[in-house]
Order: C-alpha cells, then sequence, then structure tokens
C-alpha cells in the first residue's frame, strides 16, 4: 500500500505540498516501533540559501577564490570574525634542518629570472610572499624571499634547468589549499606558481577528453564543462581555489569518487617537467594505450617531489539530467554502514555520493556558520547521512530513490530525513557536508587526521580518541563513507602538546594495526614524511627512494616533503 502511494508520487516528488501528503501518509503504514521514524520536508527560508558552487558566509568567502590561494582572500576578514591560531612548527611536525647543499638565492639567480620572465613574472613583495609561504592553515610557514610565475612549459623548464645547475631548491605551488604543508616552503625554497598557466587547450565534445594547463582553477573548469553538457570527476569543498595541477599532484578525493572513481583512472595524459628541464611530454588523450610502463602514474600523488605537471588530459563524463539529494539521520555507525550496503545494491548505478558526518560535525556547523539551519530539527541524531544520485532518468531515479528510502525507515536503518525540494535546498544540505572545516577553524585550534580504513572499523578510532582525550577536545568525525575514509579532527581552544601527545603515535599506530592508511587523500606533506612508514613497508619506501633519486639526483623538488629525510637526502650531493 505505502510502496504504491509512493510509486504514484514519483511524478509529484519536488512539489512540496505533495511530498509532505505522501511521507505523512507513508507514516501510518510502517510498524508502530517506528512511528517517530518519519522522512520530514524541509522549507527553505529565502535568507539561508547558499550556493554549492559558491560555499561563502557573510564574513568569510572560505573556499571561494580568485586562484590566489585562501591565505590571501582571509587577509581582509575583520578581527572578530575568524581568529587564526598559530603555534610553534616543533609540536605540529618535526621541521627538518636547511640541507646544507642547498644555494641561497643571490642577485645574480634574481636577475637571470627577470630575463626569462619579465619583472611580472618575479616576485619580492614581502605581502604577496607571506601569503605564499604560509597554508591556509596558519600551521606551516617558509621563509622564501622569491615566488617565479611562469606562464609556459618553456618557462617552468628554464627554470628548472637553472635552479637544478645551481642547486637551488624549490617548490611547486598551485592554489595552495592544502591540509600537510606540502605546498609552502619548509625553508628558504623558491615557489614556483603556475597560477598564470590556466588555459583551456581543448575539448572533445564527443570524447569528453579535456586538456588544460595546471594552472585551471578547478571550479572555473567545471563551469566551463557544465556549459558543454560535462561535469569534472572530481569535485571539492575547495574547488574555488584549488587547480587542477596540484589535485593531481595530490591525487585528490573528492565527494563524488565512489561513482567516479580516483584520479589515477580519469587523467589519461600529463605533461610534466623534471628536476633538470626536461620536458616529459605523456599528454596523451588516448583511452588505451599499452606501450610500455605507464609513467604518468608516478607523478599522480607525488606532490611535486618527482617533477612539475604542467598540463593534465583527463576524461569527463557527460552531465545527467536527473540529480537527487537526501539529508538522512541514523541512530548509530553501524546502521551508517548497513545503509551503505544497501545504497550499492538498490541504487545501483544511480548512486553518487554517500557521505557520513557525526552530531560532534553538525553541531559545530550549526554552531559556527551563518545562515545555516538543521534540516531534520525536531530532534537531534547521532549520524547524518548525505546521498546523492544521478542518472539520465528522472521518474526511474527518483522511484528507486523514494523506494530505497521506504525500506530502509521500514527496516530501523533511518530515523529520519529530507529529500532535497529544489536546488537551493540541496546546495544548502552540501554547505553542511562542505563547511565543517570552516566550522573547525573557526572553533579554535584543530588536528586534522585524513585516514582510509575498513568501513567497519571507521568509527572505533573515533571512540577511541574520545576515551583517551576526555573533555580536554572535542572528537569530530565526517567524510567519505563510500570510499572508507575518515576526516578524524580533534578540535580544542588553542594547540596544546598534552593534547598532541595524546592523539599522536596513537592515531598513526592504530591506523597500521588496522592495515589503513595515514593519507587517504590529502597527502603527506611535511606533516607526514616521517610517517610512511605506518602505511608502507621499509623495501616500499626504499624504492620510492630510488626513484626519487633517479628522476631529482640532486634532491630539489620540494624537499623534505613525501619521504623520511633519510631517504630523501639519502646521496644528495
Amino acid at each position: 500500500m505505502t510502496y504504491r502511494r509512493l510509486k504514484l508520487s514519483s511524478r509529484n516528488l519536488f512539489d512540496q505540498l505533495a511530498n509532505l501528503k505522501f511521507f505523512n501518509s507513508s507514516r501510518s503504514s510502517i510498524s508502530a516501533g517506528l512511528q517517530n521514524r518519519s522522512i520530514q520536508t524541509f522549507e527553505l527560508v529565502k535568507e539561508d540559501v547558499c550556493y554549492h558552487k559558491h560555499i561563502v558566509s557573510r564574513h568569510i568567502c572560505f573556499l571561494k577564490g580568485s586562484g590566489i590561494g585562501i591565505p590571501a582572500s582571509l587577509r581582509g576578514v575583520q578581527s572578530n570574525a575568524f581568529r587564526i591560531h598559530s603555534r610553534n612548527l616543533a609540536s605540529m611536525a618535526t621541521v627538518p634542518s636547511r640541507n646544507p647543499s642547498f644555494a641561497v638565492i643571490s642577485c645574480d639567480d634574481v636577475s637571470y629570472f627577470k630575463k626569462i620572465l619579465g619583472e611580472k613574472g618575479v616576485v619580492q613583495e614581502e605581502l604577496k610572499l607571506d601569503d605564499a609561504n604560509t597554508d591556509w592553515m596558519r600551521k606551516y610557514k617558509g621563509s622564501s624571499k622569491l615566488m617565479l610565475q611562469p606562464r609556459s612549459t618553456h618557462e617552468v623548464s628554464e627554470i628548472l634547468n637553472y635552479c637544478n645547475s645551481r642547486c637551488l631548491a624549490v617548490v611547486p605551488q598551485g592554489g595552495n589549499t592544502g591540509l600537510v604543508g606540502g605546498s609552502v616552503p619548509v625553508h628558504d625554497e623558491v615557489i614556483i606558481s603556475v597560477s598564470s598557466m590556466n588555459n583551456i587547450l581543448s575539448f572533445d565534445k564527443v570524447s569528453g577528453i579535456l586538456v588544460c594547463e595546471a594552472g585551471c582553477i578547478l571550479e572555473n573548469l567545471i563551469s566551463f564543462l557544465d556549459n558543454e553538457g560535462y561535469i569534472m570527476p572530481l569535485d571539492l569543498g575547495a574547488k574555488g581555489s584549488c587547480q587542477i595541477g596540484g589535485n593531481v599532484s595530490t591525487n585528490a578525493g573528492g565527494l563524488r569518487l565512489i561513482r567516479y572513481g580516483s584520479l589515477h583512472g580519469s587523467v589519461l595524459g600529463l605533461e610534466v617537467v623534471l628536476a633538470n628541464g626536461t620536458v616529459l611530454d605523456m599528454l596523451g588523450t588516448l583511452r588505451k594505450d599499452n606501450t610500455g610502463y605507464d609513467l604518468k602514474h608516478l607523478f599522480i600523488g607525488s606532490e611535486g617531489s618527482l617533477g612539475i605537471v604542467t598540463k593534465v588530459s583527463i576524461l569527463t563524463p557527460p552531465k545527467l539530467s536527473s540529480v537527487n539529494l537526501a539529508f538522512l539521520a541514523c541512530e548509530d555507525y553501524a546502521s551508517c554502514q548497513k545503509l551503505l550496503s544497501e545504497a550499492k545494491r538498490k541504487l545501483g548505478e544511480i548512486l553518487s555520493a554517500f557521505e557520513f558526518l557525526d552530531v560532534s560535525a553538525m553541531d559545530l556547523v550549526l554552531k559556527h556558520l551563518d545562515g545555516i539551519r538543521d534540516p531534520l530539527p525536531s530532534s537531534k541524531h547521532n549520524f547524518y547521512i548525505v546521498i546523492e544520485t544521478t542518472g539520465s532518468m528522472e521518474s526511474h531515479d527518483k522511484e528507486k530513490l523514494e523506494a530505497f528510502l521506504l525500506s530502509s525507515m521500514e527496516s530501523g536503518l533511518l530515523t529520519d530525513g529530507v529529500i532535497a525540494q529544489d536546488i537551493n535546498q540541496a546546495s544548502s544540505f552540501w554547505r553542511i557536508r562542505e563547511g565543517i572545516p570552516e566550522a573547525l577553524m573557526k572553533a579554535g585550534a584543530v588536528y586534522k587526521y585524513d585516514l582510509s580504513l575498513p568501513p567497519e572499523k571507521m568509527y572505533d578510532v573515533v571512540d577511541e580518541m574520545r576515551e583517551r582525550l576526555g573533555t580536554a577536545a572535542n572528537v569530530v568525525a565526517y567524510g567519505h563513507l563510500g570510499d572508507g575514509n575518515l576526516h578524524l579532527n580533534i578540535s580544542a581552544r588553542e594547540y596544546d602538546d598534552s593534547i598532541l601527545s595524546q592523539i599522536e603515535p596513537f592515531v598513526y599506530e592504530w591506523t597500521s594495526k588496522q592495515r589503513g592508511s595515514i593519507s587517504a587523500e590529502h597527502g603527506l606533506g611535511l606533516m607526514k614524511a616521517n610517517k610512511i612508514h605506518y602505511s608502507k613497508s621499509a623495501e616500499t619506501v626504499q624504492l620510492m627512494g630510488a626513484m626519487k633519486k633517479l628522476l631529482d639526483p640532486n634532491g630539489i623538488l620540494n624537499p623534505y616533503k613525501v619521504l623520511p629525510i633519510s631517504i630523501s637526502q639519502s646521496g644528495v650531493n
């Protein structure tokens, strides 16, 4: 009876009144034991509309940037709107001593760079350098006196050829949205910003293959493809500032990896400049090419330590017309896992995102972000799930989603939920999930961990961390449940080494025991370079070191990052 009403109501799914009537009527058909477990409708007030593509709040344009990186946008924020927390780097990651084999920048060096780049391509202004030296979380700060802004692969090649001959260390930089100190200098490395290399080179409307330069901002690519009837296979909260070269260099995951896979599958080709200036042209646009070793995979996720990505060829999926979003609540983590299994079975090919956040994350967002309303205000819930479906047949997709939600309600997996009625409401749901990092920053100091774990074990580490820390800090968990990727965050009033000592090395040891990864998608950078052994065997790390030595014998590319110092500087002249 209930299912029949559900089926008949599918054409009116996005009609507010009809949807309300449908879900009210279905309550009577569900067993008495589930009388309060009803999917609700949610009426959006105009003032609360938050746009998915423009993640903004009244005080700070947190993720929407202009390609100069998020730290620059923070400069204009009023003092009472956003608190910046600084701390001694020694308690966040052991800062290695400057490698004495690296040269110090000279006036002659600056003159040479001005010859090949022009005056505008050589930045020495203190204000601009301060932004480029500092990561957006204000945890890591280098002391570079020079930033170079090449406009072509040829200029990148000339820069690296010269720096390699002089043994000048460099750090490649894109949107500078990284979370592990990988995109900023550790000491006085020369910053090579690819932001000026932001051209779309070609797009094939039949195959959906896009070729562009590394400095293209992800959101700009998303907008371009939207007009062409395609989408990027990658979608991140930082889309307004992050750049595709950095995305590739960190193998960024994002919200829709469950549907479209990682960049190892989407990237068809790369152009990369090696440490000595050699340009590797691997910019293929073929889906199939089994001629020899597929070297592009060495550079995807290498964080600029093996070469600088200058161009990218990527396969983009067609934009589908039917997109639905549901914001749901579960009583416990076990129900979240079962819901994921059921979603994979019953939603199948249309499932495009499966995100989760716990009540601590929800409370933080509601407290610290302007214009956010609880989609399920009737009561607090322990866990929240965001499910997105994407398909080509609207009536079919709605029917599948409705049937899935109804069966999940009847089985007790869901305690509450709401289906987005329009694009504004869908954007407001995404705003909650994507706004968690901003809320954490506003709450105070935050220790961030990006773990890949078996889904059934993901929340165990959260519970254990809460036991260890007690009332000293707030443990917040969210992430990509569909990918087994947990974002574990410990929020405190201020950075405190006594708190850190309770977190590390426990969190790494725990992850290692589960055969998990200490970096699911953020990379290793400086923060975790010396922690790689928790996820990789000694033999594997040694082989990585040999590759680094082969491709960058002088060790000038993003030094002190990714690999332990004992490995990355072994044998460096």
